[in-house]
């Protein structure tokens, strides 16, 4: 991938209004100064649990208006986006508006910025995110690779109230990942974290301290995950865990014993994410088929989108994950072809963001950075949903 060809927008190196990249984005000059800074200090000052539940209260009783943000922040119907070699969580409407950020750009590798997010899911009025990392030999922007390690709560003004993992450190003891590549906040304020090097998914409390992890007492070679992509909270308690380099899917009780594996007839190739529909079929994101492909209950194929099929495609764009709305439209992450698109049942591509196809190696020719728009470009980005719609996922 060092060699790809990258036409870069007329903001793609830019990376905010502030030369110093080792300091804070300075796009919030509103930031409160008294009940919401007041409630993050909560988190050091009082018990890890009334800390996480008033933190949540927050996040739901305040409005955008009242505390300076763009009034369309947080609106039900805006879209999350993992830009990933952006280095940042972009949420925009959708027109395509930037109306919140965190992360710095394409050239910003500190702790400021969130490096290779693949995940992000808004918790309230907060954010959680997942700093999996830049991989070595993939962008020319860091040749020699980036590691983030972390999970991050952020507040709506880029503060980070909640932390799991150290900024560049890997390893599997307390408070240390190691490539973590997805993020679940789950009801009981735990978080659900797919630490995909270290082969595992754990569950954390905002004490820090592990509370439960798959494979965990299973010791059955065959029951061991390889390089899991993400894992959801299905209503029975059970965990449904994407086991990307086994291609399959994995139903796991609470007491680590597989009820279900789902391959789509053993034709998955890279499972990146997975997600429990209403009516109990699965949607799958088949990466390295570059295939969407929902399956029922008996693993039979009743649906499925290609997403390489386009004229301009990249021949591996890797999609990496897609949710069904209540609409029962389909968001897709379309990696490699630096897209985010909306698609019908029938297929038809209802929306695009990011700039148009235009071939390319293993990363498409048109990337881009710009603050205010997803038309201008993205990067890569790994992962997007709807803010308010929970169709298939774990609502916090």
């Amino acid at each position: 991938m060092k060699n790809c060809l990258l036409k870069l927008s007329r903001n793609s190196l830019r990376m905010n209004s502030n030369p110093d990249s080792s300091k804070p984005d300075a796009r919030h000059p509103d930031k409160p100064t008294t009940s919401l800074r007041a409630l993050h200090r909560l988190v050091g000052v009082f018990s890890i649990g009334f800390a996480a539940s008033a933190l949540l209260l927050a996040a739901n009783t305040a409005t955008a208006q009242y505390f300076g943000l763009n009034p369309a922040f947080n609106q039900d119907g805006n879209i999350l986006i993992a830009d990933q070699f952006n280095n940042r969580v972009i949420e925009a409407t959708r027109s395509g508006e930037i109306v919140w950020s965190f992360g710095l750009g394409p050239n910003d590798f500190s702790s400021n910025s969130i490096i290779g997010v693949n995940d992000a899911q808004r918790v309230g009025a907060f954010t959680l995110m997942a700093g999996t990392g830049t991989p070595p030999g993939v962008i020319p922007q860091s040749p020699a690779g980036a590691a983030d390690n972390r999970v991050l709560l952020v507040g709506p003004y880029g503060e980070i109230v909640w932390q799991y993992g150290q900024f560049g450190q890997s390893g599997d003891g307390p408070d240390l990942l190691n490539t973590p590549v997805q993020c679940t906040f789950l009801p009981t304020l735990d978080v659900l974290i797919t630490d995909q090097a270290n082969n595992r998914i754990i569950e954390v409390n905002f004490a820090k301290e592990i509370v439960w992890q798959y494979p965990g007492s299973d010791t059955n070679a065959a029951d061991q995950l390889n390089g899991p992509n993400s894992a959801e909270l299905l209503e029975d308690g059970h965990i449904l865990i994407s086991d990307q380099g086994n291609n399959r899917c994995l139903e796991v009780t609470r007491a680590d014993k597989i009820v279900q594996i789902l391959t789509a007839g053993g034709t998955i190739n890279t499972l990146a994410f997975a997600s429990r529909l209403p009516d109990g079929d699965t949607l799958l994101t088949d990466s390295g088929n570059s295939r969407i492909v929902e399956v029922n209950r008996k693993d039979h194929i009743v649906w499925e989108y290609f997403t390489d099929t386009a004229p301009m495609s990249v021949a591996a764009p890797l999609p990496t994950q897609a949710v069904r709305l209540r609409d029962g439209n389909t968001l897709i992450s379309d990696q490699f072809n630096n897209r985010v698109i909306l698609v019908d049942h029938a297929k038809h591509v209802l929306a695009s963001y990011g700039l148009p196809l235009d071939g390319g190696g293993a990363i498409g020719n048109y990337v881009g950075y710009d603050l205010n728009s997803t038309q201008e470009g993205l990067y890569s980005p790994y992962g997007a949903k709807i803010i308010g719609d929970y169709t298939g996922l774990t609502p916090p």
